[in-house]
């Protein structure tokens, strides 16, 4: 798309290229633009915000680095909108979690409020594929562990089932709240305690729920979803809480 950015009011007290970005950004929202579309050409973009051409490249360059654009060059290149992918999102906002320290009973606080609805959502949408793929992540988790590696990778396992509910969730906001919170406890939760004493009632509980998810979704039961998917979430939140506090005391210590 090489239309002016009509419509678009300049952030106040803001150096000149981030308020090109800024501008594009409110384009993007306002005018519904999609990805595919292109930006204006550099000398356009220069006219439009009477500026010189390395601000305006500084801008471009911005916003290729947040994932909005694309840039190509030649005859026919320029800068294509695209979307944001969602690992450069969530790496993004997990980075600034990061210095705040969240714990797992603050994860699941959240998780609570949002598996239950997400897990519903998806109820008749699951494919056969899906649910073989759900039944082998939780059977996967079946034995006990013979090592830390398999340790880790069954509590993967775990996250993973959790996290293919939300990439079939066609609501936009839960589908990444979701899958945000399950990278969240990767990052945050069992790279920090998987080196601690296993929780062998944990991850028979976690076996229980998923497999009694399963059942529900292929009866395609919205409702018993919805409860047992809260159930589950209770429960782990009340294993994080036990665990948290275990690990406030000092009581466990790496093995």
């Amino acid at each position: 798309m090489s239309a002016p950015l009509k419509g678009i009011i300049l952030p106040r007290k803001m150096k000149r290229a981030d308020q090109i970005v800024e501008a594009v950004k409110r384009w993007i929202v306002a005018q519904d633009i999609q990805p595919g579309d292109r930006l204006p050409n550099e000398k356009a973009l220069m006219e439009q915000f009477e500026c010189s051409k390395g601000t305006v490249r500084e801008a471009l360059k911005s916003l290729e680095v947040q994932g909005l654009i694309q840039l190509k060059t030649g005859p026919n290149g320029g800068a294509t909108l695209v979307q944001v992918p969602y690992p450069l999102a969530s790496q993004l906002l997990r980075n600034y979690l990061h210095f705040q320290h969240p714990s797992g009973p603050d994860i699941y606080r959240l998780r609570k409020l949002v598996e239950p609805e997400l897990a519903a959502m998806v109820t008749a949408l699951l494919t056969e594929a899906d649910l073989q793929t759900l039944e082998a992540l939780t059977e996967a988790c079946a034995r006990p562990p013979v090592n830390l590696q398999e340790r880790l990778e069954q509590r993967i396992a775990e996250l993973d089932f959790h996290s293919l509910l939300a990439e079939r969730c066609p609501d936009p906001l839960l589908a990444f709240v979701g899958r945000f919170l399950n990278d969240l406890i990767k990052d945050l939760v069992i790279y920090k305690k998987v080196q601690l004493p296993e929780q062998v009632e944990f991850s028979q509980d976690n076996l229980f729920y998923h497999r009694a998810l399963i059942a529900a979704y292929r009866e395609r039961d919205v409702a018993k979803v919805r409860q047992l998917m809260a159930e589950h979430m209770s429960s782990a939140e009340r294993f994080n809480i036990e665990l948290q506090g275990q690990l406030d005391k000092g009581l466990l210590s790496p093995s």
